[in-house]
């Protein structure tokens, strides 16, 4: 079974109480700024199968060619951004964030990252990274004598 681990900094890794309480915030208020890079956390779903790592980003008005991807050894790191908000405009609500958002993933198998493939549709962006062929599962056949 293959399993994914979220990049964090060293530092945080000891603070697992303000990790609780920025992850309560963000599902009650929306997304949180991480305050040194000044970019918002980009949420995401990802899970394996037996032959990739597929990750699923939600990005809402952002046009396809400003996503970036990027692995580097065993570091995913997907960003965008998303639009400002219009100006000379009186605003009745203005609840959704705008700016940078960005994730970086740390993958635990090798992936093949020149077969890697991003879709986007209706502001859904899926990423297929095709894992190496030495750890995909291999069926081995038990002959008879």
């Amino acid at each position: 079974m293959t399993t994914l681990i979220r990049y964090t900094k060293p530092a945080r890794d000891f603070l697992t109480i303000r990790d609780l309480m920025e992850r309560m915030f963000e599902e009650s208020f929306g997304p949180t700024r991480d305050y040194a890079s000044d970019e918002f956390r980009l949420p995401i779903d990802a899970y394996a199968t037996d032959g990739e790592i597929i990750v699923q980003a939600g990005l809402p008005g952002v046009k396809p060619e400003s996503v970036e991807i990027s692995v580097e050894g065993d570091t995913l790191k997907i960003s965008a951004e998303l639009p400002a908000k219009l100006e000379n405009v009186d605003y009745t609500f203005a609840e959704r964030a705008h700016g940078r958002y960005s994730r970086t993933l740390m993958l635990n198998v090798p992936v093949e990252s020149d077969k890697a493939e991003a879709q986007f549709d209706n502001g859904l962006l899926t990423l297929r990274l095709p894992k190496a062929e030495a750890v995909k599962p291999k069926q081995i056949k038990v002959k008879a004598k």
